[in-house]
């Protein structure tokens, strides 16, 4: 899961790549509308959603003659995840170090 999790940072170092995962952050979208006032093309954002899906941290799915693309819940938590482990490290190192203060 780990791996998920750091694929899904290594999508996200992009900031165009950002900026889309931050636009589908607030719901389901078409091409067109991630696209509409980024400083790229369609056809980029294209490229930069599959670099997102292929990193688990979008899904689309058939809408009529379009494709919709969101937010993959799976990707997420598994990113969370893996900030979490740092998160509760640093609990027990700063848990030792109180107790070791207070000895």
């Amino acid at each position: 899961m780990a791996t998920y999790g750091t694929n899904g940072l290594t999508a996200l170092g992009d900031p165009t790549r950002r900026a889309i995962f931050e636009r589908l952050g607030r719901g389901p979208l078409a091409v067109g509308e991630i696209a509409n006032g980024l400083p790229v093309s369609r056809p980029a954002v294209s490229q930069h959603l599959k670099v997102l899906k292929d990193a688990g941290l979008v899904i689309d799915r058939a809408d009529g003659t379009r494709r919709l693309y969101q937010l993959n819940p799976t990707g997420i938590e598994a990113m969370r995840a893996y900030f979490d482990t740092f998160w509760n490290q640093a609990l027990t190192a700063f848990k030792l170090a109180v107790e070791k203060e207070d000895s």
